[in-house]
């Protein structure tokens, strides 16, 4: 094989003749190069450590890790705490709507106790609120907010309830000694027939002294009681015929004499304007009536001031 050298002067080349020997020695030692240069390519690829994502290294892995463990746990117990809150407020609001509905029930009976017809309260309805609705909705209330705001509804329940509960007191006490309170005439119709004080006796026909008035009527017309009070007499009574006796505290009493029939017994607890007896003509009587008496402590009072302090 000749290898020609060409320069700039075409004038000056020059030829080498290579023999095919050194040609296959030359290719061999190239390819021995080669593979060799690929080999150590190979091995040098494979022991290389393997790249980490987006070029973190291991421990910043590592510490990352660590921190969203711990804003796992944190948020599990805030979570838990936010339970335990729920459910206190859920008790207190569960407490505070059982002592509502307790008060609604005593708010009704004062206003039954008072009289009070007019619709002014219902506590079968909701109170009647409103207003203008501010820009923007409004803000939602916060746990510690709407817990003082709890304690403070509180406080004023137990205040409402403490005041409610001593007016009731003070509506029942007063209820109480209206009902005790003698006033009226012990029949629904009839007329005045005797007057209380000194007469002429309707049997001998002397003066003689009368401890109570009679009031005519309708044989077997209800005898009503002038006020409430526990029976200590209930039937017959020399000169009395059929007779009531009803103690009314204080020391006063009332009488009911003549009576055609006792509709009470002894101990029964009679209420104002209940009906006790019938009227008739039992006993020292010239006709139906009722003899009708107030005693305090033993002794006979003017019925007629009782009976005109209805009209007062």
């Amino acid at each position: 094989m000749n290898i020609i050298f060409v320069g700039k002067n075409p004038g000056q080349s020059r030829s080498l003749h290579v023999g095919f020997g050194v040609v296959a020695c030359a290719l061999v030692l190239g390819a021995a190069v080669m593979g060799g240069a690929g080999w150590a390519g190979y091995r040098l690829a494979s022991k290389a450590p393997e790249p980490v994502a987006y070029g973190a290294s291991a421990p910043l892995v590592k510490s990352w890790e660590s921190r969203l463990g711990e804003q796992r746990a944190q948020l599990q117990h805030v979570r838990q705490t936010a339970g335990q809150q729920v459910d206190a407020l859920t008790l207190r609001l569960g407490q505070m709507q059982g002592r509502l509905l307790r008060l609604d029930a005593l708010g009704q009976r004062l206003v039954e106790s008072a009289h009070l017809d007019n619709g002014e309260f219902d506590f079968d309805q909701a109170p009647a609120v409103g207003g203008p609705e501010e820009a923007g909705g409004g803000e939602s209330f916060q746990t510690p907010e709407l817990s003082a705001m709890i304690d403070q509804l509180d406080a004023r329940i137990s205040n409402r309830e403490q005041q409610l509960r001593l007016l009731d007191q003070l509506l029942s006490r007063e209820r109480i000694e209206e009902e005790r309170f003698v006033a009226g005439r012990p029949i629904k119709w009839g007329w005045l027939s005797s007057h209380y004080g000194y007469r002429t006796d309707p049997f001998t026909g002397k003066r003689a002294w009368h401890s109570g008035v009679d009031l005519a009527g309708k044989e077997g017309s209800d005898i009503i009681s002038v006020a409430a009070g526990v029976v200590t007499w209930a039937g017959d009574r020399y000169g009395y015929g059929n007779l009531v006796e009803i103690d009314h505290g204080n020391g006063l009493r009332t009488r009911y004499a003549h009576c055609k029939k006792v509709d009470v017994s002894v101990g029964d607890v009679v209420e104002k304007g209940q009906v006790v007896a019938q009227m008739g003509s039992t006993g020292r009587s010239t006709g139906p009536h009722v003899h009708f008496e107030v005693r305090r402590n033993g002794k006979t009072l003017d019925p007629e001031d009782y009976i005109q302090r209805a009209s007062r």
